[in-house]
């Protein structure tokens, strides 16, 4: 087999792998009123089991951190992905208040390994490569969110159990993911002296203006995907089946966006790319506050899912140039971050919404987005585009995988 040819089955796995993680979050967090209903979880009670998958994401994605150095990020996605489906399922075939316990859980743990070394690798490909890739990854996530939500959509409206729902979805998905992972491009072996040494001296310092960044992109998806209903039927005055409609368009608009992100990276470079993602984010949020109705809402959620869009991938793509010799600890303890935002973002609009309005609650992310703009040097120079200075004549190191990037 040619390199080109791995290369190009790698990121094909890759890529799949990143769909079929879209689909099946997509089907855990749009069944969320039926699993409540399913287990008889209180209103008070359900913000807790909510907020114990990303906290056991976080601290599942810092242990991935130090088990892709002994097994490398490859071996780690190979089988966290397969967990994932299984705790999927697992939350749909209980009955008991602690079967969704330990369903969820394990769904958090195998999450975190899951995100971490999925973008490790996308971040070590994209280096191989010599050239921006790491958006179409996420296009992928995207694509299957929408296919995820869909067929969630199609469960609810034929009025499906949730094991009924989840187990197509597991018994196609599951044995593909695991012939895909056969093409994963890692590092069978322990980790390389580079990655042995972490950050570094300071290292970690150099890291968090991307951290600050990642979180703050989280608390405004996290918004549209918990608030843009609400907001638009309570605030807006729209109907109820036009309420869901924003969420739809976010997601279809971040597909499209991150589809073609790629091409706009390798043309004006990522600084240009994610100041101008930041600068339509916020104007998106500036409009959905703004908004005299429903139609003008849905047009800031709109430029929300543009913008908001190519913001998270080439933040782990920028961890991956500042720190060549150990990407997957920058990229581990960057994807912590993604967690915080997440479990930030709700509550913040929520709280702030209640005490004051809605309508300003939306500015709040508006200014934590605007952040980025300070921090946008960090994506790399000015001029740069991915590659330029850093290409190699064609591809070298690949199957030393994760750290050697």
């Amino acid at each position: 087999m040619t390199e080109d040819v791995r290369l190009r089955r790698g990121r094909g796995s890759l890529g799949f792998s990143f769909f079929v993680q879209g689909v099946t979050f997509a089907l855990l967090v749009t069944r969320i009123p039926a699993i409540q209903d399913r287990y008889g979880i209180s209103d008070g009670l359900l913000p807790a089991f909510l907020a114990a998958v990303p906290i056991l994401a976080g601290v599942s994605s810092v242990a991935t951190e130090h088990l892709v150095k002994r097994v490398g990020p490859a071996t780690v996605l190979r089988w966290a992905q397969p967990l994932v489906l299984l705790a999927l399922l697992g939350v749909g075939a209980g009955s008991r208040m602690w079967h969704a316990a330990l369903a969820l859980g394990a769904f958090g743990l195998s999450v975190g390994a899951l995100d971490a070394s999925m973008n490790m690798l996308g971040v070590s490909l994209q280096r191989a490569y010599g050239r921006s890739i790491m958006l179409g990854f996420h296009a992928a996530y995207s694509l299957g969110g929408i296919v995820g939500a869909s067929t969630a959509w199609a469960g609810a409206h034929w009025h499906l159990s949730l094991f009924t729902s989840y187990l197509p979805a597991v018994v196609v998905l599951l044995p593909l993911a695991l012939y895909g992972s056969r093409s994963y491009i890692g590092r069978p072996g322990v980790g390389d002296e580079a990655a042995e040494k972490g950050l570094g001296a300071g290292g970690f310092k150099l890291l968090l203006p991307l951290c600050l960044v990642m979180a703050c992109a989280y608390i405004g998806d996290s918004t549209v995907s918990n608030w843009s209903a609400k907001y638009l039927q309570d605030v807006l005055g729209s109907s109820e089946q036009l309420a869901t409609v924003p969420y739809n368009v976010y997601m279809v608009t971040t597909l499209v966006g991150r589809a073609v992100g790629d091409l706009g990276v390798r043309r004006f470079g990522a600084v240009s790319v994610v100041r101008i993602g930041t600068l339509v984010a916020a104007g998106g949020f500036a409009v959905v506050a703004a908004a005299p109705g429903a139609w003008a809402g849905m047009f800031g959620f709109t430029l929300l899912g543009i913008g908001l869009c190519v913001i998270v991938p080439q933040t782990f793509a920028a961890a991956g140039r500042l720190f060549p010799g150990s990407s997957d600890t920058a990229v581990a303890r960057l994807n912590i971050f993604n967690y915080v935002g997440f479990l930030v973002g709700s509550p913040l609009v929520g709280g702030i919404g209640d005490a004051w309005s809605y309508r300003g609650a939306m500015l709040v992310p508006m200014a934590l987005v605007l952040v980025t703009l300070f921090h946008a040097r960090s994506f790399g120079a000015e001029g740069a585009r991915y590659g330029v200075g850093h290409e190699r004549p064609r591809v070298v190191d690949v199957g030393r995988g994760g750290n050697e990037v």
